[in-house]
């Protein structure tokens, strides 16, 4: 997302093209990308970086679902996921997205209307896999019944742990992969944090990584950079090891009690705000 959107002016797309080849060199496999980075040109860039032999190396992610017409809109119809994915197909250049996540949830419109188009898309073979972004556990449930659902994306983090409650038990029940990102905010937790990673012998951020990490083979985070020295910062976080001690003191210092508030601003969309439509009042 930061090559080509937030954080700044888009970044160079040779120097990012670099970087995205170096990351698949040294071991990445998932690539995470979505049609309103940009938007949209970020899934151009990825396209013009898998050429050569990079495809096959990776598993590529893109998402719909979040239209940015001078405002932020949720949209779920299955015309437009139709056309939102065809559209990705012919900005990333490929014949197949491996894994297609619905960004955010479009409430008018139930979901088992959205993944019966997602359905058609896998039976096409235009798409492998479906994913769920920021979806409710009722949503995720609703959805699966429908098509499985592969990976839901979620913020988890030491900072943001409400996910625990709910969405993370359901994803297990069900035997869906946790595709975890992150945001890690200045607070007194931080700090105490930062004391810990001293002691450990790494940066807060790969302590952050690594407990992440830490939570089971279903778990994978997507860090984003645009620098390849930062990129190498957080691939460090894989040799951070915890014991159960170091556990113990990050649960104690980011317990899911001990952080409150929401993590967005008015407008944008979580999980909490995920519950679409029932089938039964759906009308095309």
């Amino acid at each position: 997302m930061g090559m080509s959107t937030l954080y700044g002016a888009p970044k160079p797309e040779p120097d990012m093209i670099k970087l995205i080849h170096h990351a698949i060199n040294a071991g990445v496999t998932l690539l995470d990308t979505s049609d309103v980075y940009g938007p949209k040109t970020n899934e151009i860039l990825l396209g013009k970086a898998l050429k050569g032999g990079m495809r096959d190396k990776v598993q590529l992610a893109t998402k719909f679902g979040i239209k940015l017409d001078g405002s932020w809109q949720v949209q779920g119809d299955p015309a437009y996921v139709r056309a939102a994915c065809e559209a990705s197909l012919k900005r990333l250049e490929v014949d197949c997205i491996d894994l297609y996540y619905q960004h955010r949830i479009d409430t008018s419109v139930p979901i088992e209307i959205t993944m019966g188009e997602l359905k058609k898309l896998v039976e096409e073979d235009k798409i492998k896999y479906v994913g769920l972004s920021e979806a409710s556990a009722s949503t995720i449930r609703r959805a699966h019944a429908v098509h499985p659902v592969t990976a839901v994306q979620m913020e988890w983090s030491l900072q943001s742990r409400d996910v625990e409650e709910e969405i993370i038990p359901t994803c297990r029940e069900l035997g869906i992969g946790i595709v975890a990102y992150k945001k890690l905010e200045e607070s007194d937790a931080r700090k105490r944090i930062n004391d810990l990673a001293t002691k450990i012998g790494c940066t807060t951020s790969q302590l952050a990584l690594a407990w992440v990490l830490h939570q089971g083979n279903d778990v994978v985070p997507i860090p984003g950079t645009t620098k390849i020295e930062n990129f190498e910062h957080n691939i460090g976080a894989l040799s951070v090891k915890l014991t159960p001690e170091d556990m113990a003191e990050l649960e104690s210092i980011a317990s899911p009690n001990s952080i409150k508030g929401d993590r967005y601003g008015a407008g944008l969309k979580t999980y909490k705000d995920s519950d679409t439509l029932p089938l039964s009042a759906w009308k095309a």
